[in-house]
């Protein structure tokens, strides 16, 4: 339990900090609960974290939220995540991992694509239909869904606070939906989520830290930090 608790906590410094600073860390926490939870197994460990951080955000930023841009994704992503949780029950932890490490090569394509591509087509309402799905699917099989819903997001035109604002309530709609269905897929118990505790220290920490030295980190020197440690992590899924 030793290794364990030191893991957690490490995930709940990396989830904090993530979600009251910068973000972009969300790819780098699976890969680690898995060194001491190989499997999908991880997921359950991680979503009460997601949903505590998320629990804080969305009372941190509870006005301005554009619910009709909520309501034109949100759909399709439960129809993703429903369809997720049967992939989920179907496979093996191999092609979980293989799985994983090629969703976060996935998102790490995609972010350098923003970089020095517009992505104007996301205000088509097919955009829309088809991020949700997707994002549900990702969100669902791998907590990697921050890339896509950003995304969707980024497009809609939406000022800073009502974007920060609608991408909170978002993540918290959506991880509540995945409840149940982890739930019943044996992911989520008592007993995980008691282990998951031991990350809430972890947790107080990183959020602490990411909202004090937000100002001090340069975004564009820690973003390509973030996508070099999550490639490392993406490849050693792969090779291990």
């Amino acid at each position: 339990m030793d290794s364990a608790f030191v893991v957690l906590f490490l995930a709940g410094l990396i989830t904090g900090f993530s979600k009251f600073s910068v973000g972009g860390m969300g790819l780098l926490i699976l890969p680690i609960v898995m060194i001491v939870f190989p499997g999908p197994e991880a997921l359950g460990m991680i979503l009460p974290l997601y949903i505590i951080t998320d629990i804080l955000a969305v009372w941190s930023y509870r006005s301005k939220i554009a619910w009709a841009v909520l309501a034109r994704f949100l759909p399709l992503a439960f129809l993703g995540v429903f369809v997720a949780s049967h992939f989920l029950a179907n496979i093996n932890g191999e092609q979980f991992v293989n799985f994983l490490g090629f969703t976060i090569l996935a998102m790490i394509a995609l972010g350098l694509y923003l970089d020095f591509r517009p992505a104007t087509f996301m205000q088509k309402p097919w955009a829309a239909y088809t991020m949700g799905f997707l994002g549900g699917i990702v969100t669902m099989m791998a907590n990697a869904a921050g890339p896509l819903f950003s995304l969707f997001l980024l497009e809609q035109k939406l000022d800073k606070e009502t974007y920060v604002s609608t991408r909170a309530w978002a993540f918290f709609i959506i991880n509540v939906v995945k409840l149940p269905f982890y739930i019943s897929l044996g992911l989520l118990s008592v007993e995980s989520t008691q282990a998951s505790l031991y990350a809430v220290p972890g947790l107080i920490v990183g959020s602490f830290i990411g909202y004090h030295f937000l100002k001090k980190v340069n975004p564009v020197q820690f973003k390509w930090m973030i996508r070099i440690m999550s490639t490392i992590a993406a490849v050693k899924l792969f090779l291990f």
